[in-house]
């Protein structure tokens, strides 16, 4: 049996997983693609969810899929931590201190696909990290390549980092195909 559990709060973690793709990949209009409105529903769903009061946090886990208006993150689990004694996990009304995502991580939204092992959002920080093996960014055609891509959500600054342990021969990869932004 699926379990539908709608937490607003959790919106955070589609959008800050989602929305780092078109500060990552450009700027300005052009990559407008991957981005959330913070008055559309939010529907989780999930083959479990665990809540742990004492520790503040709600782990959904099995097949995950996370969607708000044209945006999907899937992933095998998605983890919820609430900041203190703010709300009830159970209901969504906690702060939400961060969210770590992982069993594959797969985030699409009209032309624009992020994909990589795991990632995490710290609120306190506003920091967003995805990575490993590959974190691959894609918009049509055009695709970039790293294993670590770490985003300052307050300035809109990204780094996508190479691999470490000689994937990719250590550099991040680019394919930019000339034209594709107009068909």
């Amino acid at each position: 049996m699926m379990n539908s559990f709608r937490l607003y709060g959790a919106a955070v973690a589609i959008a800050l997983v989602s929305g780092f793709a078109a500060h990552a990949q450009g700027s300005g209009d052009r990559m407008t693609g991957l981005k959330l409105s913070g008055d559309e529903p939010i529907q989780i769903e999930s083959a479990r969810l665990d809540v742990d009061e004492n520790e503040s946090v709600g782990v959904f886990s099995g097949n995950v899929t996370v969607v708000q208006g044209d945006t999907t993150m899937k992933s095998g689990r998605m983890r919820v931590y609430y900041a203190g004694d703010a709300g009830s996990a159970t209901t969504g009304s906690a702060n939400i201190d961060r969210i770590e995502v992982d069993g594959g991580v797969y985030v699409k939204s009209q032309s624009q696909v992020a994909t990589g092992d795991r990632a995490t959002f710290d609120m306190q920080t506003q920091v967003l990290v995805m990575s490993g093996d590959e974190v691959v960014l894609s918009e049509g055609e055009n695709v970039i390549v790293g294993c670590r891509l770490t985003v300052q959500m307050n300035s809109g600054q990204a780094k996508l980092e190479s691999c470490k342990d000689g994937k990719s021969a250590g550099r991040v990869k680019m394919l930019l195909t000339p034209g594709s932004q107009d068909r």
